[in-house]
């Protein structure tokens, strides 16, 4: 397992896993593609556009997935900096909204 992991092949593979999923996606999706429309009797330019619009989508769908991926240590550190700066915002306006109870109390 040790030397299949240190073909070049896999070491880009493993580099760029969404590009590798894109292809392997696209691959599926183009044979089904072809195995389901092979006697619908479409013109050259019309199986053309058809994979290349298979192909697109299937980079649409790696894309959507890849949004809730974390993989990346300075985007998980963006997102809970965000994060936290949200819960500080939060216990401001609460304690905002507490003053204001109090002050509108006293009158």
């Amino acid at each position: 397992m040790q030397q299949l992991t240190e073909t070049p092949a896999i070491k880009w593979l493993m580099a760029h896993p969404r590009f590798s999923a894109w292809v392997v996606l696209a691959a599926g999706m183009v044979a089904l593609l072809v195995n389901e429309a092979r006697n619908v009797g479409l013109l050259p330019t019309q199986w053309v556009a058809l994979i290349i619009a298979t192909i697109l989508v299937a980079g649409a769908c790696i894309w959507i997935i890849s949004w809730e991926d974390k993989d990346d240590p300075e985007e998980a550190a963006q997102a809970d900096a965000a994060t936290g700066e949200t819960q500080d915002l939060n216990e401001l306006l609460n304690t905002a909204a507490e003053q204001r109870a109090e002050q509108l109390k006293q009158r």
